[in-house]
Order: C-alpha cells, then sequence, then structure tokens
C-alpha cells in the first residue's frame, strides 16, 4: 500500500486526486488548515491541522512519520517549498511538485506542446514563481538526488470553479443579457480538464520510481475555441444566444490589469498538449468528462449552492466600459 500526504487536498484539482487515490488503495493523509467545507476530506482520510506559514506548527504535525509519496498542491514561491523540501528530507520516496503549463514559453513556439518546450512567461509573476520553484527541484534532484517529480497542470476545472476570466461575473452578465467579453475573436484553441480526468492520471504517478527526475504535464483530449467555451457555459446556465463581444487580449489587459497578466500569459495563446509521457505510467487513460457535460455540472452545481455565484462589481463595470469600446470600435467599421 502507498502511503500518501497531500500539502493542501481541498481545492479544485487537490480534492480529486484524494478521491482517486483513496479508490487506487492509497493510504491518504491530507495536511491543511481544516477549514474547508466546499470540498470535504472524504472518510477513510487522516487529516492532519497545521498551517504551511506556520513553521512549528508545521514539524509538529509531520513529526516523526514518513512518506512513500508527498504531493505538494500549496508552494507557489521558492521560500515554502525550500522548507517543505528540508523538513521532508530523507523521509519520503517521492516529492511531486504541482507546477502549471502557464510556464512554458509564451508565446507558444510550437503545437503540440511537450514536456520539451521551452519554460519562460514574461507576462505573468506566478508562472515565473513556479518556474523558479521547478528550477529548485531540478537542481536539488542533479545534485543530491532528491526524489522529485514535477506536474504541470493546464485549465482544470470541477463543479464549483467557473473557467472564465471573471467567473461567475460572465455566467451572470450572460443570463442578464449583457455582453460577455472574449479575447481575441474568440477563435484561439484551448483545453479546459475536469479535475477527475486529471486525478485519474495524477494519481498513477505517486509511489512510482520511474516517474522520480521527470516533469508531466496532465489535460484532456479536448481542443475548444473560446467561443465553444462561453457558448457551452450560456447554454447550460439557460441563455439560448448568448451576446459575445470580442475585443484584443492586449486591449482587455490594460483596460482590466486585475485578469491582465493571466490572460496574456496563458489564455490568449492557443494550446494544444501531448500527453503521451503521462499516459504510458496511466495507461487506459480515457477523457471521462467533455466540456459540454461540465458545463452543465459547473451551473447545476452553481444553482443549487446560490451563496457561489458571487458577482465582483469592478470586474463587472470594466467588462461593461470594454462592452462599450468594442461597440464604438463596431460602429466605426460600419
Amino acid at each position: 500500500m502507498t502511503s500518501v500526504l497531500y500539502l493542501g487536498g481541498t481545492g479544485t484539482i487537490s480534492a480529486a486526486c484524494v478521491r482517486e487515490s483513496l479508490l487506487l488503495g492509497h493510504q491518504v493523509a491530507v495536511l491543511n488548515r481544516g477549514h474547508s467545507t466546499l470540498r470535504p476530506v472524504p472518510d477513510g482520510v487522516e487529516q492532519l491541522c497545521a498551517d504551511l506559514d506556520d513553521a512549528d506548527a508545521l514539524a509538529a504535525a509531520l513529526d516523526g512519520r514518513t512518506f512513500d509519496a508527498v504531493a505538494d498542491f500549496c508552494s507557489f514561491t521558492t521560500a515554502r517549498l525550500a522548507h517543505n523540501m528540508e523538513l521532508l528530507d530523507g523521509r519520503i520516496g517521492q516529492y511531486v511538485f504541482i507546477s502549471s503549463a502557464s510556464a512554458y514559453a509564451k508565446p507558444v513556439p510550437q503545437l503540440p506542446i511537450t514536456e520539451a518546450t521551452p519554460l519562460r512567461n514574461p507576462y505573468w509573476a506566478y508562472s515565473r514563481d513556479k518556474i523558479a520553484c521547478e528550477d529548485l527541484l531540478t537542481h536539488r534532484f542533479r545534485d543530491d538526488g532528491f526524489p522529485m517529480t514535477i506536474v504541470r497542470p493546464s485549465h482544470t476545472y470541477d463543479e464549483a470553479n467557473v473557467p472564465l476570466e471573471g467567473g461567475w461575473t460572465q455566467i451572470a452578465r450572460m443570463r442578464a443579457g449583457k455582453p460577455a467579453i472574449v479575447h481575441g475573436d474568440g477563435t484561439s484553441l484551448w483545453t479546459l480538464t475536469h479535475a477527475t480526468d486529471f486525478a485519474y492520471c495524477f494519481a498513477r504517478l505517486l509511489g512510482r520510481p520511474q516517474a522520480i527526475g521527470h516533469a508531466y504535464h496532465i489535460t484532456g483530449d479536448e481542443v475548444l475555441t473560446w467561443d465553444e467555451i462561453f457558448t457551452m457555459l450560456a447554454h447550460a446556465a439557460g441563455v439560448a444566444e448568448p451576446r459575445l463581444v470580442h475585443l484584443a487580449s492586449e486591449t482587455i489587459a490594460a483596460a482590466m490589469p486585475q485578469i491582465g497578466p493571466s490572460l496574456l500569459g496563458d489564455k490568449a495563446h492557443s494550446v494544444i498538449f501531448d500527453n503521451s509521457a503521462v499516459r504510458a505510467l496511466a495507461p487506459g487513460f480515457v477523457q471521462r468528462v467533455p466540456f459540454s457535460e461540465g458545463a452543465q455540472g459547473i451551473i447545476a452545481f452553481h444553482d443549487t449552492y446560490p451563496e457561489l455565484q458571487v458577482t465582483d462589481a469592478a470586474l463587472n463595470t470594466g467588462f461593461d466600459r470594454l462592452a462599450a469600446v468594442a461597440e464604438r470600435l463596431t460602429a466605426r467599421k460600419r
């Protein structure tokens, strides 16, 4: 039986991975603050409570413990990662760091993206921090054999997560008959992966010596345009003909700096992924949740729990301004 510790374990991706680990018969523990109610820890999982920023509490929670694999969903800086590595060094068989496919070079030099695609993102600090974490792990593996594996999710969602810039604000706008703002001309290509599909491959990397020293991205196979993504969500929300307004990504980023980095550093670029590397260790994968079905699940979940239908007034105002800009540009072309 493989013993697995999840640092996190209740997030969009990690909660599904915990459930998949249980299905595989892993002995699973999660370490977090124990505050999550949206994605509760399943029965059969050991709950360790500590704040990852509290060095003493973290050390106490892990005192004397060893694990075959640790899955780190919570390190976003080299400082936190280095502390976790120091604390667990010599007590684990594998350290799986969750990076991000947004770390791949932007603009994308060639499709499909493979694990050999260079890492560089001048637009988004989040991605650069993940690259720095990968560099730290790679140096430690090369210098002293630290048993690391790197995993790069792309855009992964579950029922509680609306995979649009602006989140539920965009859904509310479409339901109200207002225009939804789509970057570019809506035809760039994108891959959305349901958390359960990601989890199938991820859980099968844990405790695998063959994965040590390697990096893998994990995505589904479905490739959609952004117009298709918005339209599927609109139809799921009961909007037969959504009003989609298109503007250049640079225009949106300049007007709305709160979403600019993730737009220019990730979603503005077409992506197609070659997943053959991870599937060599996780045979039998078939994408089980197409986004047409995933979109239905997102809307149904939010309608069941209306407290999740949170809109952002500042984003809404920004989208209104951008819609007015698009209208003026259209008028000039007539």
